[in-house]
């Protein structure tokens, strides 16, 4: 339906309920069963959709299968019509999802009986807009595609050629390196996403409009990015981070800065680390027509676009130019941490978005305004029902916010799911259960179980890179968390750094969908591992033989999967 953000299916005929959630660039699909437990023959859900005006029906693949007659895995991917998604819900990334208008799904419950033969049930069908900006004209959020590692991956770009032919090994040598790789266009946009199109669309409008532009760096090792700094010549002012690895005049950020005192003047670029780090990644657009600024945790970096998952928000208005300017300037002025944390931009302000509820607070904070102890509070003491994140660093940051989502972890009656990422490149995967499991780079690397094929780790570094967390955004309270605050006392007493706390249903959904996505991409690698492990090959589920479990048993015994199934649906 026209502008909203969650449609349900409205067939009483249909056993089962259907919800679909718009996210950016992808949705996710909600399903319950409506009345007890479904029958044992049910074998999953097919799902197909159209695109806006479209009569062509795009079935949605599935990559798992039925074992043949002998009891073998299929090596092609089959629509789910054959291979039906033994899940109660999924995040669909539809092939065009910049379309105007609204996409059509239809899901149906497919039954196997004894023989193998596959019947389906009556339809849910429903209708959502996935338009490109969350917003239009006031506010978008965007993420990239964060799955390098990947089959998707696998199957677009491996063949033609190897990932260090699209992204540079040595990072100091960024701002020169150019793509070999023989399908570097479509790889490099599929990687960015949103997000690398949101921030050079964002510049290139700033050039057209002759913008005066004002960017605060931590990375900047990008040519795509740097290259459209230095066409805003003397228009620009820019702060690029020197603290540890970028203070070297070998590094990018060095390199980078000594291109653009050429171009804008040395007079117009500043090198700063505050008290530890210059971590902001922010453009700030002040021109005649365009008033934009971008924020978020997407470094201006070649793994910030293409290997790591992040986002990036773009907001218009001068309201959002106004804030993010005062604290560009006050920025500016002082590389004193006290001194900044007097400042009226280290305390909450208003963004002035009609009917968004959103501000922002810029650090270092004083200990008179820091906030990482009531965002902990609000943790601990005011979620409700659900708590989902995406925090790089969390298990290398001892301290309130960790403990607070420990704490919310362990309650029976909070739905939780988080993600973090190590500084040695693993990932710590958080269960609803409390139980924490790490994914690493090496896990990618091993002989997955068929039909699956090895998979680019992405290199060495930070996978996931987000910084936010979603609290109860099934509810009218719905909050969201984010920017490139690591919510660690550094962040909020050292460095110079952004945080935006909006609270807004369709923007929580948004950022909710991202965090499942990504928990559910790396909690699929625990299964793959676990079934190489064992030795055993990952198969759909026929109905069961007496005092055999059904593949959904565990999503009605186990109160962390009944929650999930209900959440969503």
């Amino acid at each position: 339906m026209a502008g909203e953000f969650q449609v349900s299916g409205q067939n009483d005929k249909a056993l089962f309920s259907l919800k679909l959630h718009r996210g950016e660039g992808m949705l996710l699909l909600g399903m319950n069963w409506k009345d007890g437990l479904p029958p044992l023959n049910f074998v999953g859900f097919t799902i197909d959709y159209k695109e806006p005006g479209k009569s062509e029906v795009y079935p949605v693949k599935n990559r798992i299968g039925f074992p043949d007659a002998q009891g073998n895995v299929r090596p092609e991917t089959l629509t789910t019509l054959l291979s039906p998604i033994q899940k109660f819900r999924w995040v669909h990334f539809p092939k065009n999802p910049e379309l105007s208008g609204e996409f059509s799904y239809r899901v149906r419950p497919a039954f196997m009986d004894d023989e193998g033969k596959l019947t389906y049930g009556e339809a849910q069908e429903a209708s959502i807009e996935l338009a490109r900006e969350t917003y239009p004209g006031q506010l978008n959020v965007t993420f990239t595609r964060g799955f390098v590692s990947s089959q998707a991956f696998v199957d677009r770009f491996s063949k033609a050629g190897r990932i260090d032919e699209l992204i540079p090994r040595d990072i100091e040598k960024g701002l020169s390196f150019v793509p070999t790789h023989p399908q570097a266009k479509e790889a490099l946009a599929w990687m960015g996403f949103e997000a690398r199109h949101a921030i050079l669309e964002t510049l290139d409008q700033a050039i057209a409009d002759q913008a005066h532009v004002s960017v605060v760096a931590y990375e900047l090792n990008q040519p795509d990015v740097l290259t459209r700094l230095e066409a805003i010549g003397s228009s620009l002012r820019v702060i690029i981070d020197d603290s540890d690895k970028h203070e070297p005049a070998t590094s990018a950020e060095s390199q980078a800065a000594e291109r653009l005192k050429a171009s804008a003047g040395a007079n117009n670029v500043k090198r700063q680390d505050m008290g530890g780090l210059q971590h902001n990644k922010t453009i700030v657009v002040d021109g005649p027509t365009v008033k934009k600024v971008v924020c978020g945790s997407t470094n201006f970096s070649w793994r910030g676009f293409f290997i790591q998952s992040n986002n990036a928000i773009v907001l218009s208005g001068q309201s959002s130019v106004d804030r993010y300017s005062s604290a560009f300037n006050e920025y500016w002025q002082t590389d004193d941490v006290s001194v900044f944390g007097a400042t009226p931009s280290a305390t909450w302000g208003d963004l002035g978005l009609a009917g968004i509820d959103a501000k922002v607070a810029f650090s270092p904070h004083s200990a008179s305004n820091a906030l990482l102890a009531s965002i902990a509070h609000d943790i601990e003491n005011a979620t409700e029902s659900s708590l989902l994140y995406s925090l790089a660093f969390l298990y290398q940051t001892p301290g309130l916010v960790r403990d607070a989502l420990s704490a919310v972890t362990k309650r029976d009656d909070t739905f939780v799911y988080g993600i973090s990422d190590k500084d040695v490149g693993g990932i710590d995967l958080q269960k609803p259960d409390g139980d924490v499991r790490p994914v690493s780079p090496a896990m990618l690397a091993e002989h997955l179980p068929e039909p699956f094929h090895k998979e680019a780790a992405g290199g060495s570094g930070v996978r996931m890179h987000h910084k936010f967390v979603v609290i109860d955004f099934d509810k009218p309270t719905a909050r969201v968390y984010l920017g490139s605050y690591n919510f660690s006392e550094a962040a909020d007493t050292s460095n110079g750094e952004n945080l935006l706390l909006i609270k807004d249903r369709r923007v929580t959904t948004s950022y909710a969908i991202e965090a499942i996505s990504i928990f559910d991409h790396y909690h699929f690698r625990l299964a793959q591992k676990d079934a190489a492990t064992a030795h055993k090959k990952l198969l759909l589920k026929k109905p069961p033989s007496p005092g055999e479990d059904p593949w959904f048993a565990e999503d009605y015994k186990d109160p962390v999967k009944i929650r999930d199934r209900e959440i969503f649906s």
